[in-house]
C-alpha cells in the first residue's frame, strides 16, 4: 500500500485544507499525521512540544509518518517539520508528493503566526522566515511538484496540485 498523493509544506499553507479537496476530487480517503499524532497522544502537538520538547515530538512523528505511508492508500498531509528527518525524505522517495508552498506575509494572513504554534511563540516572522530558510529545500528535495498557495483559493491549490502530478506522469 502506498498513498496516492502526499502533502508538504509549512505549518498553515493548507495541508488539510488542500488534502480534503483532493480526496474528494479523486475519490480517496484523507488522513493527517499531525491528527494521528493527537489521537494517539491523547494530547495536543503543542502539549507534546511543552511537555517533552521537539526531539521527542519529532520521534512520534517520524513512526506516524512511517506507519501513514505503510498504511494509507489516498491523500496524506504530513506535519510541517516531518521533512527534517532523513529516514522520512527516504520514505518519500518514489511518491507523488506535492509541496505546497507560500511567502511569510501569506503565513501572517493565514495563520497570525500565532502562540499556538510552539515553534513561532516569541518573533513570529523572523522565526517563520528561519524555519523556512531551514526547510525550503528539504520541501524542495521531497517534491514532485511544487505548488505556490499565495493568494489563491485552496480549489485553484488543488487544480493546480492534480495538473501539475499529471504533468509529471506525462
Amino acid at each position: 500500500m502506498t498513498p496516492l498523493i502526499v502533502l508538504v509544506g509549512p505549518m498553515g499553507v493548507g495541508k488539510s485544507t488542500v488534502g480534503r479537496l483532493l480526496a474528494e476530487r479523486l475519490g480517496v480517503g484523507y488522513r493527517d499525521t499531525d491528527d494521528d499524532i493527537v489521537a494517539a497522544q491523547g494530547r495536543s502537538i503543542a502539549e507534546i512540544f511543552v511537555d517533552e520538547g521537539e526531539s521527542a515530538f519529532r520521534a512520534i512523528e517520524k513512526q506516524a509518518v512511517r506507519t501513514a505511508l505503510a498504511e494509507h492508500e489516498g491523500v496524506l498531509a504530513l506535519g510541517g517539520g516531518a521533512v527534517l528527518d532523513a529516514d522520512t525524505r527516504a520514505l518519500l522517495a518514489g511518491e507523488r508528493v506535492v509541496y505546497l508552498s507560500m511567502d511569510v506575509e501569506e503565513a501572517v494572513k493565514r495563520t497570525g503566526l500565532n502562540a499556538a504554534r510552539p515553534l513561532l511563540a516569541v518573533n513570529p516572522r523572523k522565526q517563520w522566515r528561519e524555519l523556512m530558510e531551514a526547510r525550503r529545500h528539504l520541501y524542495e528535495e521531497a517534491a514532485t511538484a511544487v505548488v505556490a498557495t499565495d493568494g489563491r483559493t485552496p480549489e485553484e491549490v488543488t487544480r493546480s496540485a492534480l495538473d501539475a502530478l499529471e504533468m509529471k506522469q506525462a
